[in-house]
C-alpha cells in the first residue's frame, strides 16, 4: 500500500526510539557519575597524602624520642655523673661504652641519623657519626634547637640538608653554653627523599616537603621546574592544615594536594598532579559507551534488513525444531512470531511439544519414584543389631570408670547411628561411607580388643557417588560370620581398585574358610528373593548396587588366599579416570 512504512522502516524507527532514552539518560547519569567519582578520587588522594604524612611524622616522632631514650640510659648517665678528677683510662673507657651505646641506638632507628652528646663545659662530643665525634667545632654559644630545624650539614665532607633537635639538661637551658650536657640528635632529608621515592613508585604525581623559604625537599626522579607554579601558589596562599586547589601549570590544569606536617613546624607534604589524568578514566568509559551504542545501531539496522529479506526463517525454524524433537529435546519450542499465516503452524507445534513432554515426564517421574520407595524399603531394612551389645559395654565401661572408653564409644556410636538414620539423601560419597564403616569397626575393635583393620581406597575413587549403607553390612558380615566365634585375633582389609569402566571395593576377613559349596549357595542367593540363607543386610547391598548403576554392578563373593571371605562391591564410575593417590588408614588393635 503506497505511503505505508514496511517492517524495516518500523524497526528502524523502534530502534532510533529505544536508543534517544537510553542516550538521554545515560548522559545525566554519567555527568552526576562523574562529579561524584571526582569527588572520591580527589579526597582518595588527599587521604593518600595524609596517610603517607602521618607515617613520615611518625617515624620522625620516634627519632624524637631518642634523646629523651639516651638521658635515661644508666651508662650514660654515670658517664654524665663521673668524677672530675676520674683516671684517663678509667674515663677513655666510659666514653667507649656511651660512643658504643650511642652506635646502637642510631642503627635501631627506622631512618639513617646520629646521635650525639654535646659537653658545652669540656668542649667535648661524644656522636655515633665519627665525623662529629671529638670534634671541637661546635656551636658552644649557639641556641638550644628544641624543634626540628633545617640546616646545611657539611660533617660528612659534602654539603647536605639535615633536620636536628636537641634536649639540654637541665631544660631551662636556652643556649648550648648554659647546658651542663646537650643531647643532639639528626637525620639527613635524603630519608625523606628515599620515602618519596616509594610513594611515588604506584603513582603518576610529583610530591615534595617544602616550607615557605627553604629549598624543597623532592624525590629522586622529580622535575624541580615543573614545581615553579605550584610552589608559587604556596608562598603566595596561606595554607591550612590539609585541602586541594586547583592552578594553571604550563596550560593545563594541576591539582594541587597538600598536608602540614604535626612534627616538622612550618613545612608541608605536596603532591600535584594533572586533572585530566585523574579524570581519564571517566572520559574513557564515556567514550567506551559512545562507541558501544553506534554499534549497536549499526548491527540493529543490519540485522533488521536481514529479517526483511528473508521470509524463509519460520520455515527455518520450524524445520530446526523438529530435529531437535527428533533427537529428544522434548522442551525445544518455537519463539519466533511471524506475525502471518507461519503463525498457526508454530503454535500449534509448541503445544504438540509440550503435550509430549508432559507425558515423557509424568512418565519418568513414576519410574524414579518407584525406585526410590523401593530403595528406602530396602535400606529401612538394614537395622544395628549391635546396639545392645554396644549399650552393654559404655554401661561395664562406666561401672570400671573407665571414661575415656565411654566417650569414645558414644561419639562412635552417636555418629554412626545418625548417619544410619538419615533417609532423606539415598546417595552419598564413598568419602563418607567409609568414614561410617570406621566408626563400626572403631566399635567392633573396642569390644573384641582383638579385632585390627585396615583400608586403602585411592584418593581418586574418595568423591564417587555411591547408595548408603553398602560397605558396613560387608564388615558386619565378616565381624559376626568369620570373626566373632574365633578366638583368635580377627583382621578386616577393605581396599578400592578402579578401571575405565567400574569401581570396585574389596572387603577381606581373616576368618573361618568357606567351602565352595556354602560360597555357590551365596552366590546364588544373591539373584534371588530374600531367605534366612543370606543375611538380609547382604543381600540388600547387591539389590541397591543393581538398581542404581544396572548391569555389572552388584555384589560377588571369593574366598580370601589369606583364609576367610572375599567380598567385591562392583558399580559403574561416574566421572572420568584420574591418576589415583593412595589413602591409607588403620585402626583397631594391632594383632
Amino acid at each position: 500500500m503506497p505511503g505505508k512504512i514496511n517492517i524495516f522502516g518500523r524497526i528502524l524507527v523502534l530502534i532510533v526510539l529505544l536508543l534517544i532514552p537510553i542516550l538521554l539518560l545515560y548522559s545525566f547519569s554519567t555527568r552526576t557519575a562523574g562529579q561524584v567519582v571526582r569527588e572520591q578520587v580527589q579526597s582518595s588522594s588527599l587521604n593518600q597524602l595524609t596517610f603517607f604524612l602521618y607515617q613520615l611524622d611518625s617515624a620522625i616522632a620516634g627519632l624524637s624520642m631518642f634523646p629523651v631514650i639516651l638521658g635515661q640510659d644508666p651508662h650514660i648517665r654515670d658517664f654524665l655523673d663521673r668524677p672530675a678528677a676520674e683516671a684517663l683510662p678509667e674515663s677513655l673507657g666510659r666514653q667507649a661504652r656511651v660512643t658504643e651505646k650511642l652506635g646502637l641506638q642510631s642503627v635501631s632507628g627506622p631512618w639513617s641519623n646520629d646521635l650525639s652528646i654535646v659537653l658545652p663545659r669540656e668542649r667535648k662530643v661524644l656522636s655515633s657519626n665519627i665525623y662529629l665525634n671529638g670534634t671541637p667545632n661546635w656551636n658552644w654559644t649557639g641556641a638550644v634547637r628544641t624543634a626540628w630545624t633545617y640546616e646545611k650539614d657539611a660533617t660528612r665532607g659534602f654539603p647536605t640538608g639535615a633536620f636536628v633537635r636537641e634536649v639540654a639538661e637541665p631544660a631551662t637551658a636556652r643556649r648550648v653554653d648554659q647546658a651542663a650536657a646537650l643531647f643532639h640528635v639528626s637525620f639527613a632529608d635524603r630519608n625523606i627523599s628515599e620515602l618519596l621515592d616509594i610513594y611515588k613508585k604506584d603513582k603518576q604525581s610529583e610530591p615534595f616537603l617544602y616550607k615557605p623559604g627553604e629549598e624543597p625537599i623532592v624525590s629522586s626522579t622529580s622535575d624541580k621546574r615543573t614545581m615553579e607554579p605550584v610552589i608559587r601558589m604556596i608562598d603566595e596562599t596561606a595554607l591550612g592544615g590539609s585541602g586541594q586547589k586547583r592552578l594553571e601549570a604550563g596550560g593545563r590544569q594541576v591539582l594541587v594536594s597538600y598536608a602540614a606536617s604535626g612534627q616538622l613546624d612550618g613545612w608541608y607534604l605536596v603532591d600535584y598532579e594533572p586533572v585530566e589524568r585523574v579524570l581519564a578514566p571517566i572520559a574513557q568509559s564515556r567514550n567506551w559507551f559512545y562507541g558501544s551504542v553506534a554499534l549497536l545501531l549499526l548491527l540493529s539496522t543490519l540485522a533488521a534488513f536481514m529479517l526483511y529479506r528473508n521470509v524463509q526463517i519460520p520455515i527455518l525454524n520450524l524445520i530446526r525444531s523438529m530435529h531437535r524433537l527428533k533427537r529428544g529435546d522434548l522442551s525445544t519450542r518455537i519463539e519466533y512470531r511471524s506475525r502471518n499465516e507461519f503463525d498457526y503452524l508454530i503454535v500449534r507445534f509448541n503445544e504438540m511439544a509440550e503435550q509430549i513432554q508432559l507425558l515423557v515426564e509424568d512418565v519418568y517421574a513414576e519410574k524414579i519414584r518407584s525406585r526410590e520407595a523401593t530403595l528406602k524399603q530396602l535400606q529401612s531394612q538394614i537395622n544395628p543389631h549391635f546396639l545392645y551389645n554396644s549399650l552393654f559395654f559404655i554401661i561395664n565401661s562406666a561401672m570400671m570408670d573407665d571414661r575415656d572408653s565411654v566417650v569414645a564409644m558414644s561419639q562412635h556410636l552417636a555418629e554412626y547411628f545418625r548417619y544410619t538414620t538419615r533417609v532423606d539423601d539415598q546417595t552419598v560419597t564413598l568419602r563418607d561411607e567409609l568414614g561410617m564403616t570406621r566408626h563400626y569397626l572403631e566399635i567392633q575393635s573396642m569390644r573384641m580388643h582383638r579385632l585390627s583393620y585396615d583400608i586403602r581406597v585411592p584418593e581418586s575413587m574418595m568423591d564417587e557417588t555411591v547408595p548408603r549403607l553398602i560397605v558396613q553390612p560387608l564388615v558386619e558380615n565378616a565381624i559376626v560370620h568369620g570373626i566373632e566365634g574365633r578366638p583368635e585375633d580377627g583382621r578386616i582389609e577393605i581396599a578400592g581398585e578402579q578401571d575405565d569402566v567400574f569401581n570396585r571395593i574389596v572387603v577381606r576377613d581373616n576368618g573361618a574358610a568357606v567351602s565352595e559349596a556354602e560360597l555357590e549357595l551365596l552366590r546364588s542367593s544373591l539373584d534371588h528373593p530374600m531367605t534366612d540363607r543370606i543375611g538380609r543386610g547382604t543381600w540388600n547391598v547387591h539389590q541397591r548396587l543393581y538398581y542404581q548403576f544396572g548391569e555389572g554392578s552388584g555384589l560377588s563373593f571369593e574366598p580370601n588366599p589369606g583364609g576367610g571371605l572375599q567380598a567385591k562391591l562392583t558399580w559403574r564410575r561416574s566421572r572420568e579416570p584420574g591418576t589415583p593417590r593412595v589413602r591409607i588408614e588403620r585402626g583397631g588393635t594391632p594383632s
